[in-house]
């Protein structure tokens, strides 16, 4: 937090309808009227358009490039990479660690934990993932409901090794059980999942949200926009498909085939989803397998994806905020915002180079 006061000039992107033409800065909070300063008090101004921080849904805050867990001295590096670039929101999907301290971290972006990934045993990335039978999920799910922030982690399907392909790790009522034990939490529930097979049972389920979903058909994007289920896009994430390919390919040929398949389409089944009325949110996967930093290359593929400036503004700040009900640029919110050199609704690549990152009320960059 920081004594000195910020006068905003604006345009003051509240959301996509709503600009205001300035804004202050007080004690740590954003404020749309002029409040009463005391005498003497600094006033700095900044020009320029304000956005809320930029939101990264799937981020990996507190593994290793290596894929273990790492210190929190290294989360904090891992948060403070993201921060400076515009990053100020993080819904971490999933730590091998307990990031809680980082919390109370004043300078870093706002983290919301999912707790550890649960996953069907031995059908994960090792070292990753609490893994377990059927039976076991809807306890797992009740434990890490409690020691996250609200959010419960599954992977949905992987690489079914007997078969040699992608298939759901879960049947339908094992889903519906674990995700009855979210919500009983108070929880809510979200699921890794690239196959075409495993939507259709986590929509029946009652899923909240969807990572990746690489294997969204015309019906499945039907039912995620009938239901206003959100799918979180990793295009950066999807792009390396062709490398998974590679891999598996001489052992798991159909596997390799249907990456490749899932890879070619990623542009056009995002496109499709937005257009059929499914909410977008920005994801990166950062953290183990992709380095922290590249919220700005996914950005960029949702451009490529067909999406305009402003849509990928929605879904890399106010669909996120509305989302997680964190507040954003409302009259008394703690002032996460970035200033801008130029409108953002013009061309998203602006969001590369702000003018002024402010944490807290703080600038930090």
């Amino acid at each position: 937090m920081t004594d000195t006061v910020l006068h905003l000039t604006g345009p003051i992107l509240v959301d996509e309808h709503t600009e205001l033409s300035q804004a202050w800065v007080v004690g740590g909070r954003l404020h749309h009227e002029r409040p009463d300063l005391p005498a003497g008090v600094e006033v700095q101004r900044l020009d320029g358009p304000v956005v809320p921080g930029l939101a990264d849904l799937h981020c990996h805050v507190g593994i290793g490039d290596d894929g273990a867990g790492t210190t929190l001295e290294e989360a904090r590096r891992q948060a403070l990479t993201d921060r400076d670039t515009g990053v100020l929101l993080i819904r971490d999907a999933g730590s091998i660690i307990d990031t809680t301290p980082l919390q109370q971290q004043q300078d870093l972006p706002r983290i919301i934990r999912c707790g550890r990934h649960l996953a069907r045993t031995r059908r994960y990335l090792i070292g990753y993932a609490h893994e377990l039978e059927p039976e076991q999920l809807p306890d797992a799910v009740t434990v890490e409901a409690r020691r996250g922030d609200g959010w419960v982690k599954l992977v949905g399907d992987w690489i079914d090794r007997p078969v040699g392909d992608l298939t759901p790790c879960w049947d339908g009522p094992t889903l519906a059980a674990a995700a009855e034990a979210a919500h009983a939490a108070g929880a809510r529930i979200t699921a890794h999942t690239f196959a075409e097979e495993t939507l259709p049972l986590l929509l029946d389920a009652g899923f909240d949200c969807l990572e990746h979903a690489t294997g969204l058909t015309d019906e499945t994007i039907r039912r995620a926009a009938d239901s206003r289920t959100p799918v979180v896009t990793t295009l950066v994430n999807v792009g390396e498909f062709e490398q998974y390919a590679r891999q598996g390919e001489r052992k798991f040929p159909d596997y390799a085939a249907h990456m490749r398949r899932l890879r070619a389409a990623r542009y056009d089944r995002t496109r499709d989803a937005l257009d059929a009325g499914v909410p977008l949110m920005v994801g990166t996967d950062a953290g183990g397998v992709l380095g922290h930093g590249i919220i700005h290359d996914e950005l960029d593929e949702l451009a490529r994806a067909g999406l305009t400036p402003t849509e990928i503004l929605t879904a890399a700040t106010w669909e996120p905020h509305r989302f997680l009900g964190v507040p954003g640029l409302e009259d008394g919110a703690r002032a996460d915002l970035l200033v801008l050199e130029a409108d953002p609704r013009q061309d998203h690549r602006v969001l590369r180079r702000p003018a002024a990152i402010v944490v807290g009320g703080a600038r930090v960059a």
